[in-house]
């Protein structure tokens, strides 16, 4: 039974109420009485809002199911249903010309393009490790994952391998080169680096003195003038630091003395409130707030055990350099952070209401969100502007984008502060958002900072919305569509035509394959090539090695090319995703039942039994995939229309079920705490969950798994606590 305390009508949880009261409120100026009367006026105002919001979804639901089932089997005709759309508000006209009218933002968002690391904000390392990420050891990142690919003589070793130290500190070079060139000859040549009148220049191997091809990336320097530590270097927006110490085992050998070469990787991090956390209850999202409130302050801790030893570490403090041209320099030494919300749909009993009722999860993750963020406000560094960055996610088209925007205007209300100081995060990730994303910026363009794709919500999205059109093609085939690729190309049309460039960030999708480091170098470039400003990773070492690509790419040229490039036509992004179901083979069909029944059970067993959300899950080939609940949506929703099709029978999937099971608890048979699916089907609540999602598929609203997530989270915690 959750404790409660009583504050005028509402009935706080009081984990929650003691975390205000004692740590969110305190500092901040703000009255607690005038707090709690004004959360509660403002989910009176709010709480029907999200309710109607509801409603429409699902009553725009009912008439697409409609539609689809009375044309079943027939050809798709692009222009009748895009009519039938428009007819039931599901497509809005376009509102024109829409510029988006922000305030000053900070630079990570507005004008660097750089990886964008995130992390559940619910694990306290990982956090850490989020925000810290703002620079990054190439040398470390090459020469620890397979970017550099191992032989048997360049192979990651215990002990120091000088053969692949020696390929590590020769791909540098060619960084050095592409990044900061000299105005002759290479990096590799040199052996001194010095600064004269506030120039670097470099002695070369065959004596010559040469500069850099472009003086003016040379930014400053620690050390002496003569003989520096450090050499601070920006190109295309991004810095690089060149790091020499002829004592240290890599520089010693080294012709130049360097050390190592530090890149500014994460100019920003997102934390992550949505689908990468299992926070079901009070304490969960106490936890969460806890470590977010932490990151305001700058007082965030954690401990990590090497060697035996428990040492606490915390977050990075600012770089400090002599400046090229004379006086002192500092950057940044932590990532921007940004956080990303619920969605509409979940409430919580975190509080109830004076009815009794669960409030909707999203107004109060914005509400206690911005209310810490008050304490990094009133210590705003002068570099910095006031703003406080959230990413809503789940929105549903443009009256949903307002709702949001409404939202965020009365919680500036509530907590005292300018009207724009709370900046949105558009996440383009649901149909009806994607389809209407100018009117949907149009909402929000006096505070919107990024609009984000994220393909597997989206894909998840339409697989539902479309469920009764007919059989779904397979998931392999699905993420190479051209629909899809075309929602991309349109996310960074519109988002150029709304005046993003310069402006906000264009964000694109996270790499899901955390230990293809060499495949993250191949693919990965794909994002500046687009012209997206950003693209997440799960880790620094990703993040330091997408960062390369912003370097190999410049992105504000890549605008000005795309400037004048037409959005993809509206019928491509309504493409209908459906297959014939009488050319897929009996081989083919339990192919994807298998793929699919393994990966629900994968990325499930650790949501229910250890509340993992962020996971690392082999799939069948052994391939480890970063999963959260947007894969998990996209998997659900495929096999429900496959069993509402009649392509595969109840039974057939039971059976599929349960020989996944073996494989994932066999995958699992070194993880802590884990619990065999195995030992008993029917009392596994893991198991039982992985088939309640696929049989109530066809239920859950918009395909989100949260409500049977959490209501089984909860079982599970209950039973194992």
């Amino acid at each position: 039974m959750t404790q409660r305390t009583q504050v005028g009508g509402l009935r706080v949880a009081t984990v929650l109420y003691d975390f205000i009261e004692s740590q969110a409120l305190l500092g901040t100026g703000l009255d607690s009485d005038h707090f709690w009367s004004g959360l509660e006026t403002l989910l009176d105002e709010q709480v029907p809002a999200t309710r109607a919001l509801l409603a429409q979804r699902a009553a725009l639901q009912i008439q697409l199911d409609a539609w689809h089932r009375e044309r079943f089997g027939l050809p798709h005709e692009p222009a009748a249903y895009a009519s039938f759309l428009r007819e039931i508000g599901y497509l809005h006209p376009d509102p024109g010309d829409v510029k988006i009218t922000t305030g000053p933002l900070d630079a990570e968002v507005s004008q660097l393009a750089g990886p964008q690391l995130i992390a559940p904000a619910t694990d306290a390392q990982r956090v850490l490790e989020a925000v810290n990420a703002r620079w990054g050891s190439l040398y470390e990142a090459l020469y620890e994952t397979d970017a550099i690919p191992e032989d048997s003589t360049v192979e990651i070793s215990a002990d120091y391998n000088p053969i692949r130290g020696e390929k590590v500190v020769a791909y540098g070079r060619g960084i050095l080169d592409i990044a900061i060139p000299l105005a002759d000859g290479s990096h590799g040549n040199v052996e001194i680096y010095c600064i004269r009148h506030g120039e670097l220049w470099t002695r070369l191997n065959t004596g010559h003195s040469v500069g850099l091809a472009n003086p003016d990336a040379f930014v400053g320097y620690r050390g002496e003038a003569a003989d520096p530590e450090a050499l601070l270097l920006r190109h295309h927006g991004l810095h690089l630091e060149i790091q020499i110490d002829r004592t240290h085992p890599i520089g010693q050998n080294d012709p130049a003395g360097i050390s190592d070469i530090l890149l500014e990787a994460a100019p920003t991090a997102l934390f992550d409130l949505e689908d990468s956390v299992a926070a079901v209850d009070a304490k969960d999202k106490v936890q969460a707030y806890l470590h977010w409130l932490g990151l305001m302050k700058g007082t965030l801790t954690a401990k990590k055990v090497q060697n035996g030893r428990t040492t606490p570490y915390g977050m990075k403090p600012d770089r400090h350099y002599l400046a090229a041209k004379g006086g002192n320099h500092a950057l940044p030494g932590r990532s921007l952070v940004l956080l990303r919300t619920t969605g509409l749909l979940m409430t919580t009993d975190m509080i109830l209401d004076r009815h009794g009722n669960e409030v909707p999860e999203s107004i109060l993750d914005v509400v206690f969100s911005s209310l810490c963020a008050l304490h990094d406000l009133n210590s705003c560094p002068p570099l910095r502007t006031a703003s406080v960055y959230l990413v809503m996610p789940k929105l549903h088209g443009p009256e949903e984008a307002a709702f949001a925007n409404a939202l965020f205007d009365q919680v500036e209300d509530l907590l005292k502060i300018p009207r724009h100081t709370l900046k949105l995060g558009l996440m383009n990730e649901e149909r009806r958002t994607s389809i209407n994303l100018k009117a949907c910026l149009a909402a929000v363009k006096a505070r919107v900072f990024l609009v984000a794709t994220d393909r597997t919500d989206r894909l998840g999205d339409e697989l539902h919305t479309v469920r009764e059109a007919g059989l779904l093609l397979r998931k392999g085939i699905l993420k190479h569509a051209r629909w899809l690729k075309a929602y991309e190309e349109h996310n960074v049309a519109v988002s150029l035509a709304c005046g993003f460039s310069g402006r906000a960030q264009i964000s694109g999708d996270l790499w899901a394959l955390p230990d293809l480091m060499a495949s993250l170098l191949e693919h990965n470039i794909v994002h500046p090539q687009s012209g997206t400003t950003s693209a997440g990773v799960s880790s620094p070492r990703a993040a330091t090695l997408h960062a390369l690509h912003y370097h190999q790419v410049s992105v504000a040229d890549r605008h000005h090319e795309l400037a004048t490039r037409q959005p993809p036509a509206l019928d491509e992004l309504l493409t209908l995703p459906v297959a014939d179901p009488t050319a897929l083979t009996a081989e083919e069909i339990q192919e994807e039942l298998d793929s699919n029944a393994q990966c629900i059970l994968g990325y499930g067993v650790r949501w229910i039994d250890q509340g993992i959300g962020w996971s690392r899950v082999p799939d069948l080939d052994e391939v480890i995939v970063q999963e959260d609940r947007a894969t998990l949506r996209v998997s659900v929703q495929l096999l429900a229309n496959w069993l509402r099709q009649g392509i595969v029978r109840r039974e057939q999937i039971v059976e599929a079920f349960r020989r996944m099971a073996l494989v994932v608890d066999q995958q699992n048979v070194h993880t802590p705490h884990y619990h065999p699916m195995e030992v008993d089907f029917a009392s596994s609540l893991a198991f039982q969950t992985a088939l309640n999602l696929i049989f109530d598929g066809a239920k859950l609203p918009n395909g989100y798994t949260e409500p049977i997530l959490y209501r089984r989270r909860r079982e599970a915690k209950a039973h194992w606590q």
